[in-house]
């Protein structure tokens, strides 16, 4: 058996997470983005000042945006600062934005954020979720599961 190889490249940083998104969706498949930034906003997320939890993806006359995502502030940037919520293009090929056009107006799934992250060259990407939104009931089975799980990791534990 091969052993993997760790990453400990320095770069790469997970700078917000939207963990209540596969709570909440159906997570059918995931692509990563690039997104377009200023500076002061590349330098905000290096201080991880940021949350994707409220936001969503919309492709808008031909383009993929990110809507409703929150980078804070850099108090350094004097003349230049930043919106915190402003609309921020995300970069995919043609191909995937075809893809994900088709998914969200003829199969009726949402383009939820999922991790937003420094790759391992420094550049800021987004991973997105094209996802199915759950039903209260679906909720409820999911959370069942997780509950069964961690009993059964439990009894398994006390008995060893």
């Amino acid at each position: 058996m091969a052993k993997q190889k760790q990453k400990t490249d320095s770069n790469y940083k997970v700078i917000a997470e939207n963990r209540r998104a596969r709570f909440d969706y159906a997570i059918e498949d995931d692509i990563e983005c690039g997104i377009v930034l200023e500076g002061s906003e590349v330098k905000s997320l290096r201080a991880s000042g940021s949350n994707i939890a409220e936001s969503y993806a919309s492709v808008d006359g031909g383009e993929l945006w990110l809507i409703n995502s929150y980078i804070a502030p850099y108090e350094q940037a004097k003349v230049f600062k930043h919106e915190e919520r402003r609309r921020r293009k995300l970069l995919v090929s043609r191909k995937e934005l075809a893809n994900l056009w088709n998914a969200t107006q003829r199969k009726g799934m949402t383009l939820v954020p999922l991790v937003l992250y420094f790759n391992h060259k420094g550049r800021a990407k987004l991973k997105i979720g094209i996802a199915k939104g759950k039903k209260l009931h679906d909720k409820r089975e999911t959370q069942a599961k997780r509950d069964w799980s961690r009993q059964k990791q439990r009894l398994m534990k006390d008995h060893s």
